[in-house]
């Protein structure tokens, strides 16, 4: 049975209803344990930072933010030891319009959204996925022969399509599927 990425902010019981027996798996950073730490704003710790050599970031989130580029603020490597899983976002209603994501944490170039999306999103968390959850990446395969939905806010595979949020669940989906996206830019 496939896998299928659902909005957390459906009613439970619409969920239900639309993918009758399967087991229904909430991987946001609200999820209960053990799923909330397929979150990418749960501090796993010693996730390297793409494009970064020797730099670790203690989560996913911490990692994205962090080389985030505002029109008023450069990269914030205080975001790399953030572990209580808030105070990771950076807005633009502080710091002007982004930029773009800096190629590293000294890197001289600036990704625009879709290239960083593939360069320091996907690697980070497939890392993750690998280093630190393989354990739990099993179990949900496992879960997975029932019908699997994962529930995310947003719902979103594709890096290419800046429309929307990318879905770590639908990253998560393309993983445990074996279609993880590419990580260079088309």
């Amino acid at each position: 049975m496939p896998i299928h990425v659902a909005s957390r902010r459906r009613k439970p019981e619409s969920v239900r209803a639309a993918f009758p027996g399967a087991t229904i798996v909430d991987v946001t950073s609200r999820g209960p344990e053990p799923w909330v730490r397929l979150s990418p704003f749960y501090p796993h710790g010693g996730i390297p930072v793409p494009l970064s050599p020797g730099n670790v970031g203690a989560s996913v989130e911490g990692i994205w933010q962090a080389l985030k580029v505002f029109e008023h603020s450069d990269v914030d490597p205080t975001k790399l030891s953030v572990t209580s899983m808030t105070g990771l976002k950076r807005t633009v209603r502080r710091f002007g319009p982004v930029r773009g994501h800096r190629a590293g944490l000294d890197g001289e170039t600036l990704l625009d959204y879709s290239t960083a999306r593939r360069q320091i999103y996907l690697p980070a968390y497939r890392w993750v996925l690998e280093h630190r959850l393989s354990d739990l990446v099993d179990r949900l395969g496992a879960l997975a022969g029932g019908g699997l939905v994962l529930l995310d806010y947003t719902t979103n595979g594709d890096p290419a399509d800046t429309s929307s949020p990318l879905s770590h669940a639908a990253l998560l989906a393309h993983h445990l599927t074996g279609r993880w996206p590419t990580e260079t830019p088309p």
